[in-house]
C-alpha cells in the first residue's frame, strides 16, 4: 500500500505563492498518476491538477498559468508551486496516487490526509 503525506499549506494573502508537497512512502510497483484535489466547506471536493509517470500534466481552468506541477519519480513526491493566490483557492488540497502494488493486477487508489490552504483578500 501506499501512505501520502502533504505538507506546505499555510495561510498566506492575495497574490502571494505557497509550495505544496507530497511523499509517497509504502510497499508498490510504481505509481502511475499522482493529483491534486481540493475541497472548501460546502463545495464538492474538485480536482486541481494531475500529472502521470512521464511528467505529463493537465490543470483545472481555475488554476492555469498560476499553478505548475512537478513530481520526482526516484523521491516518490510532487510539488505543486501555487502563484498569485486568490481567496476562491483557499481549501483543504488532498494528494492522490494511483499506483501498482502487482503489475499483474489493477490499480489501487490512495488519498492524504490534506492540508490547509487559506488565503486572505
Amino acid at each position: 500500500q501506499v501512505q501520502l503525506v502533504e505538507s506546505g499549506g499555510g495561510l498566506v494573502q492575495a497574490g502571494e505563492s505557497l509550495r505544496l508537497s507530497c511523499k509517497a512512502s509504502g510497499t508498490f510497483f510504481n505509481i502511475r498518476t499522482m493529483a491534486w484535489y481540493r475541497q472548501s466547506p460546502g463545495k464538492q471536493r474538485e480536482l486541481v491538477a494531475t500529472i502521470t509517470s512521464d511528467g505529463s500534466t493537465n490543470f483545472a481552468d481555475s488554476v492555469k498559468g498560476r499553478f505548475t506541477l512537478s513530481r520526482d519519480n526516484a523521491k516518490n513526491t510532487m510539488s505543486l508551486q501555487m502563484n498569485s493566490l486568490k481567496p476562491e483557492d483557499t481549501a483543504v488540497y488532498y494528494c492522490t496516487a494511483r499506483y501498482y502494488s502487482d503489475p499483474r493486477r489493477p490499480p489501487d487508489d490512495s488519498w492524504g490526509q490534506g492540508t490547509q490552504v487559506t488565503v486572505s483578500s
